[in-house]
């Protein structure tokens, strides 16, 4: 993750449909640590996977927290094909991690949530716009271009991409 600040507008060079992927968890009881815990660290070596395999699909990630309970990653996908296929993997990190927390889950009472939401946005649904900024989001997985190259204009950036 680069933190070198680009003073110019610049806007994410993605082109095409894009495939936006956040999953998280949610603490529901902070003492159940053998609850949760587990499923916090699931996620680390998921990521340490999908980055070092350039075919798997992950064009990248930023890991976030919506509170204190409720960390989370948005990620960025190649497609929803890839996305898919690494989730059915049973080889990759992904499905013993599910199948560990189905398991844990039924006997945790509900001291854990998990949650993931999956967006493919057509082209022309997205847009995006990054001033005195390292990359970001969207341009740290496309990379970025100056604005101008798709319209000064959110409305221009949003027929554009």
């Amino acid at each position: 993750m680069s933190t070198h600040v680009i003073t110019e507008r610049r806007t994410a060079a993605a082109e095409g449909e894009i495939v936006v992927f956040h999953i998280g968890m949610r603490v529901n009881k902070w003492r159940a640590v053998r609850s949760w815990l587990p499923v916090f660290k699931a996620m680390g070596p998921m990521l340490k996977e999908l980055s070092r395999d350039k075919e798997s699909g992950l064009l990248g990630f930023r890991v976030l927290f919506a509170g204190p309970r409720v960390p989370y990653i948005v990620q960025y996908w190649e497609s929803k094909e890839k996305l898919l296929a690494y989730a059915a993997d049973s080889g990759k990190k992904h499905r013993p991690a599910w199948t560990a927390y189905n398991k844990a889950a039924r006997k945790a009472g509900g001291a854990v949530g998990i949650w993931h939401e999956t967006y493919v946005v057509p082209a022309g649904g997205y847009e995006s716009i990054y001033g005195n900024m390292p990359e970001f989001g969207l341009g740290a997985a496309y990379g970025t271009q100056p604005v101008g190259r798709r319209g000064e204009r959110a409305a221009d950036r949003l027929k554009a991409a």
